[in-house]
């Protein structure tokens, strides 16, 4: 079970000593979590990145600064906000995350077909399990 948090740490490495991206690991994930859950909560992408509110907001001020998140009132409790990427966050998210599939493509080129059938399968087996425990 040592595998996923290598090939995490891996990934964080590349992203911080490339740079080519010109996000931080946090804004990254940040971006991502947007991605997958618009219109989220300062609380819920704290609660997800694992920091406190005001490193959550920081952070997010950051992406708000650059055109990354547009953060808006939410329409029925005045004191929360809604955020939400913006087309221009929405393509360096995608940028960099093709950056990062390119890069771990290389690394994977001098497998097997039948070692990446293996890979592939495995992952397949291993989404459907997690997949299957995070619907309520």
């Amino acid at each position: 079970m040592e595998t996923i948090p290598l090939v995490m740490r891996f990934i964080r490495a590349d992203m911080r000593d490339r740079k080519a991206t010109e996000l931080s690991v946090p804004q990254f994930r940040t971006l991502a979590f947007l991605d997958r859950n618009p219109g989220a909560s300062l609380a819920e992408l704290s609660e997800h990145l694992g920091v406190t509110c005001a490193t959550a907001s920081a952070n997010t001020e950051r992406l708000v600064q650059r055109n990354f998140v547009h953060r808006c009132d939410h329409p029925s409790e005045r004191r929360r906000v809604s955020l939400k990427l913006t087309t221009e966050g929405k393509d360096h998210l995608d940028a960099a995350r093709d950056l990062t599939r390119a890069y771990i493509a290389d690394l994977l080129d001098s497998l097997s077909e039948e070692q990446i059938a293996k890979i592939d399968d495995s992952l397949a087996i291993l989404y459907q399990v997690f997949e299957s425990k995070s619907t309520p």
